[in-house]
């Protein structure tokens, strides 16, 4: 019996059994929230449909671009996410009493890399000769962003105040959100520059569409020469503001509000977030909040584990800037050249390429993993030191519990698909109503176990039919 039509079979056996208690399984990324009102899961899915939308030079792209809609760079494993599609940031270094100049004049710091057709020559940005820093950023995921903008601002401010460990020492960045209301620690973007998803919509939406909206009703001028978007040369062809009544960038942001969080399987932890924490991973990538005050219900009261402090650290300078770390050269706001904001674990289990320019790529998911650990300089320098010193069998369990960051349940191959092969991989660990070795949480079967009772039984079984997305 092929392994399809084995979990067909035993499903109609078993329906009866135990349909009565079978428990909710993790949302997988890109999926929504499983309790939005319908008039929430309408926003949502206009929303996603705007997202995966490809802009038209007639509806505003340009004149210059990085890409042409939301979904072409955010797309991993599904749209909403991530991929290693970079974006190049430049500027000019300090030199002794001279600050870090942003080159702006010049159309710093971000580079859009395209123009529209009906666009001269002149408007196809370049990076200009006087820039001497130059680098790269990997596009970041939006899922569960509603949640991490209802993560309480004393809570991350408390954080800066009094960090876990007091060799660490984060900032928070204050920014204030475009659509209004008081300045809020950012928790968003890089360098921690954006606070909140509509925020994040409308920025994007200029800086990487050449989309203009009320809130940003200019375009971005070519190499920044304002001449080239007026006659004669006449770059834009639309007037502006193109989002007529910000509608695409409301559809946009309630999709990615709307987004449920990466699922963590198992969802009591492993034995390698112990060790995680152990070495100083959690000085700064504190694991969870408890969400409050939004004003929408649904993203409050709910714990959530995304693995940051949301706070400005000093990472060291990369090998490209002269140093050994992950800071990216880049001054943006009050982030020096040498601080980044923590970024998200969460999903970081399906992510092919890590830190900002995805210099750590190339290996397995552990090579990849040791490679970003070797880049943590500055405050994390300790963090490294304590994981360098760690045993091969403990790495193992810490690699172990990071690639459960994004895994859904009963996904065997963590690709954000339930198949036939997870099933054919997870059926020998199918126990039945009596186990004679129960499931650890760091045993393969552990995948499998979503009440979390030590076996792969009837009840999970009957769950994974219903997760159930693949052929």
């Amino acid at each position: 019996m092929n392994p399809k039509t084995m979990l067909v079979f035993a499903g109609a056996l078993l329906a009866g059994s135990a349909a009565a208690q079978q428990p909710q399984y993790q949302a997988r990324m890109s999926e929504p929230l499983q309790e939005l009102s319908p008039t929430q899961l309408a926003a949502f899915i206009a929303g996603r449909a705007e997202f995966d939308t490809i802009l038209l030079d007639s509806q505003g792209l340009g004149p210059m671009f990085n890409d042409t809609g939301c979904s072409q760079c955010h797309s991993k494993p599904d749209v909403g996410g991530f991929s290693t599609t970079t974006v190049t940031r430049f500027g000019k270094k300090a030199v002794g009493a001279t600050p870090f100049d942003p080159l702006v004049n010049l159309g710093g710091t971000l580079l859009q890399k395209d123009k529209i057709a009906a666009a001269a020559p002149a408007c196809l940005e370049v990076v200009p000769p006087q820039a001497d820093v130059v680098v790269m950023r990997q596009t970041p995921h939006t899922f569960g962003a509603g949640l991490l903008e209802a993560i309480k601002d004393a809570d991350i401010l408390a954080l800066a105040a009094s960090p876990p460990n007091p060799s660490v020492s984060g900032i928070a960045r204050m920014v204030t959100p475009v659509e209004g209301g008081p300045a809020r620690p950012g928790r968003m973007g890089w360098k921690g520059q954006v606070a909140t998803v509509f925020t994040f919509s409308a920025d994007a939406s200029l800086n990487e569409m050449g989309l203009t909206t009320t809130f940003f009703p200019q375009e971005n001028a070519p190499n920044g020469d304002a001449s080239l978007l007026g006659p004669p040369t006449n770059c834009d062809t639309v007037a502006d503001p193109e989002d007529i009544g910000n509608q695409r960038i409301t559809r946009q942001a309630n999709f990615q509000a709307f987004l449920a969080p990466p699922p963590q399987t198992p969802k009591s932890g492993m034995a390698g977030e112990g060790i995680f924490t152990t070495v100083g991973c959690a000085a700064c990538h504190f694991p969870s909040f408890l969400t409050a005050g939004h004003p929408e219900a649904i993203f409050n009261g709910r714990t959530i584990k995304p693995y940051s402090d949301f706070l400005l650290h000093d990472m060291g300078l990369d090998a490209l800037t002269g140093g050994n770390g992950c800071g990216d050269g880049i001054v943006d706001g009050i982030a020096t050249e040498r601080e980044m904001e923590t970024r998200s674990l969460w999903g970081m289990g399906q992510r092919q390429a890590f830190l900002h320019d995805g210099r750590a790529t190339g290996g397995t998911f552990e090579q990849n993993v040791d490679a970003a650990l070797q880049n943590h300089g500055g405050e994390a320098s300790f963090a490294r030191t304590a994981y360098n010193a760690l045993s091969g069998s403990s790495k193992t369990s810490l690699y172990a519990f990071l690639r459960s960051l994004g895994r859904p349940e009963f996904d065997d191959d963590n690709n954000n698909t339930i198949d036939v092969f997870d099933w054919f991989f997870l059926s020998t660990d199918f126990t039945g109503p009596s186990p004679a070795v129960p499931i650890s949480a760091n045993a393969h079967g552990a995948v499998a176990d979503i009440d979390q009772d030590l076996d792969f039984d009837v009840v999970d079984f009957l769950v994974m039919q219903r997760a159930f997305t693949g052929q």
